[in-house]
C-alpha cells in the first residue's frame, strides 16, 4: 500500500512538473524595415563632382535583424535604365556616374530574413560637364490620373510636375494623347500649365506623355502613361 501511494505522488509530481501543457511561446512575426530616408544628395541637385555620395538614414527594425541597403541609380525615373545597383550596410554609398547627365535614385532596406521595405521616394541629380551652360529639365513626374487607373467619367484632367536645375530656365511643355502607345497626337503645345482636360470615350484604353522644354533649347521626353475608362 505504501509503495502504491509512493509511485502515485512520484507520478503526480512528473505530471505537475513535466509540463504537461504546451508552454512553447509562438515564434516572432518577422516585420520589413522601415523605408530609408534620402539625405543627400538634396532631391533637384546638381552635382558639380561626378562621383557622388549618396547618404540616408538608417532604417528601423521592429525584430532588431541585421539590415542591409539596397541603392539603385538609374538615368529614368521608372528605373528601367539602372546604371549601378549597390548593396550596403552602411548608410551611404559613392558611385561615379557620367558627366552631364540627370540621375535619379533610391534606397530599400532588406533584413537578415529577406523581408524588405518599400523604396525610398525618388531624388533626382544632374552631374554637371566643364563647358556645359544649360541642363536639360528633369523627366515629367506623373501627378493624375494614376497608372492603369480605371475611370468612370467622360472627361479627365490629366496633371504632371516637372523640375530643372537650372533655376532661371523658364519650362513650358507639348502633350500627347490618344489610344495607341505611342500616342502622336499633340493635344496641346508649349503650355506653362501643368495640366490638361481631355474628353473620353467608354470602355477605352488611353496613353499619354508630356515633353517637358526649357527656354534655351533643352528638351525632356517623358514616359508613357496610361489609364483605362469603364
Amino acid at each position: 500500500m505504501k509503495n502504491f501511494i509512493y509511485i502515485s505522488i512520484i507520478g503526480f509530481l512528473f505530471t505537475a512538473c513535466g509540463g504537461g501543457g504546451d508552454d512553447s511561446a509562438a515564434p516572432e512575426a518577422n516585420i520589413a524595415p522601415t523605408s530609408p530616408a534620402l539625405v543627400s544628395p538634396v532631391d533637384n541637385k546638381l552635382c558639380v563632382d561626378n562621383t557622388v555620395s549618396f547618404q540616408w538614414k538608417l532604417s528601423t527594425d521592429a525584430n532588431k535583424d541585421v539590415i542591409t541597403y539596397q541603392i539603385q541609380v538609374a538615368k529614368d525615373n521608372t528605373f528601367t535604365q539602372i546604371v549601378k545597383t549597390n548593396e550596403v550596410t552602411a548608410d551611404n554609398s559613392s558611385i561615379s556616374l557620367d558627366k552631364n547627365t540627370a540621375y535619379y535614385w533610391r534606397v530599400k532596406a532588406t533584413d537578415s530574413k529577406g523581408l524588405s521595405s518599400a523604396y525610398s521616394p525618388t531624388y533626382k541629380l544632374y552631374t554637371t560637364g566643364e563647358t556645359v551652360v544649360n541642363h536639360l529639365p528633369f523627366s515629367p513626374e506623373l501627378v493624375q490620373p494614376a497608372i492603369n487607373s480605371v475611370l468612370n467619367t467622360t472627361t479627365a484632367t490629366l496633371k504632371w510636375k516637372a523640375t530643372d536645375v537650372d533655376a532661371t530656365d523658364i519650362l513650358t511643355y507639348d502633350v500627347y494623347f490618344g489610344k495607341t502607345n505611342l500616342p502622336t497626337a499633340k493635344v496641346s503645345e508649349n503650355t506653362s500649365a501643368i495640366s490638361f482636360d481631355v474628353t473620353l470615350d467608354p470602355a477605352t484604353e488611353y496613353f499619354w506623355k508630356v515633353v517637358v522644354k526649357d527656354n534655351k533649347g533643352g528638351e525632356t521626353v517623358g514616359q508613357v502613361w496610361k489609364f483605362k475608362t469603364n
